[in-house]
C-alpha cells in the first residue's frame, strides 16, 4: 500500500515535521499494535507494526515536494489497508499543510 502526499515545504522542513511527530506517525492503531521505528537513513523512517500475530513493515519517504508512506501488508491483512490510510491520512495532509 503506498500513500504519496505532496508538499510545498521543501525537504528540510517536511524532514523536520517527520522527526518531530515520529510518535503520532507510529501511532496509526492506538492500543492495537506495538510499533518500532528506526531512521536506516536521513530521509526514511522505517517502522514495523506487530498487530494481531502479523508484522507489516512500513517506511515513509521524505522528498522535496512530497512524502510517501509505503506498507508491506501482508494477503491476511490486506482487510486493514482501508484502516491504515484512515488513520494516517488525515494526520499527513495536517503534519504537511
Amino acid at each position: 500500500m503506498r500513500l504519496a502526499f505532496p508538499h510545498s515545504l521543501g525537504r528540510d522542513e517536511a524532514l523536520r515535521r517527520i522527526r518531530e511527530h515520529e510518535a503520532d506517525i507510529a501511532n496509526v492503531a492506538p492500543g492495537m499494535a506495538d510499533v518500532t521505528t528506526s531512521w536506516p537513513s536521513p530521509d526514511r523512517l522505517e517502522l514495523q507494526i506487530a498487530a494481531m500475530g502479523k508484522a507489516i513493515k512500513g517506511a515513509v519517504e521524505v522528498a522535496d515536494s512530497e512524502v510517501v508512506f509505503d506498507f508491506d501488508l501482508p494477503q491476511s491483512l490486506s482487510f486493514a489497508s482501508g484502516m491504515i490510510k484512515a488513520a494516517l491520512e488525515p494526520k499527513a495532509r495536517k503534519l504537511l499543510s
